[in-house]
Formats: structure tokens, sequence, C-alpha cells
């Protein structure tokens, strides 16, 4: 799978470990940064893998700041993102499920390497159910094109 990942400087070690392990899994891995951890604005980040993944250039993305509920936010922003904050394998299971979620957001404070790896794992094998959860993921894409 093509996939981007970005973070913010407190999300910068998960997502480089997150990173490490999906190419070691066999997907071509984009990195839009940060590439340290000096001080940046999630937003930036968020909006560029947000944007690739609506724009079809990425499968899926994977975000990580602190708590990883600014970088959800903000590529939430962007028209076609499903972006959701994610803590553990059935959080991620079942935002792919029901949801249709296209971004993982990952708190780079609270989450352990291996847990985030299950969670990005669960997140990429899990397929959408579509059945009656798809009215509802329209109902959420009509929302964005109203405003």
């Amino acid at each position: 799978m093509r996939l981007y990942v970005g973070s913010d400087h407190a999300g910068f070690a998960l997502k480089e470990q997150v990173r490490e392990h999906l190419e070691q899994e066999g997907h071509e891995v984009v990195d839009v940064g940060t590439h340290s951890e000096d001080s940046v604005d999630y937003p930036d980040f968020a909006r560029q893998v947000g944007e690739a993944v609506a724009a079809g250039d990425a499968e899926y993305g994977i975000l990580v700041c602190g708590s990883g509920l600014g970088m959800a936010i903000a590529a939430n922003k962007v028209d076609g993102v499903r972006a959701v904050q994610v803590m553990d394998t059935e959080m991620a299971k079942m935002s792919r499920m029901h949801n249709d979620a296209n971004v993982v957001t990952l708190a780079g404070r609270y989450t352990e390497p291996a847990t985030a790896d299950a969670i990005v794992d669960t997140f990429l094998a899990t397929a959408f159910e579509g059945g009656r959860h798809q009215n509802r993921v329209d109902k959420i894409t009509a929302i964005e094109h109203e405003g």
C-alpha cells in the first residue's frame, strides 16, 4: 500500500518507529515530516497527509502528535478525509468497519510503540463493511459539501 505519514515534534519519535514498521511490512511510505523534535505546527502536516489521501495519492494516512487529537481535528478539515484518533486495536477496527476512516491519528505521548504498530496493522487490514454503514458515511460526506 502507498501510505502518507506525518507528525509534529511531539509525535516525531513514534512516527519514525511506525514508519520503519510499515516499510518492513512492505508498504510504500511517503513521510511528509517533521524530521526532528524541533517545534512545528501540526496542522501543516495534517493538511499535507489529508490532501494526499483525499486526492488518491495515498490509500491511507497516519498522523502522530502528542495526543493525536489536534491532528484529527486538522485532518478532518480536508474535504474527503475521515480521520480518527485511535488508542487501541478495537477502535482501529471499528473506525474502518463502520466509518470507513482513511486517516488514523496516534498519541505520541500516550501510545507504546508495539501498540502503535498493532493499531496501524489493524487499521490497514480491516475493510469497510458498507451496507447500513454506507448511508451514514454518505451523510458525513453531505455535511462536508454543505459547508
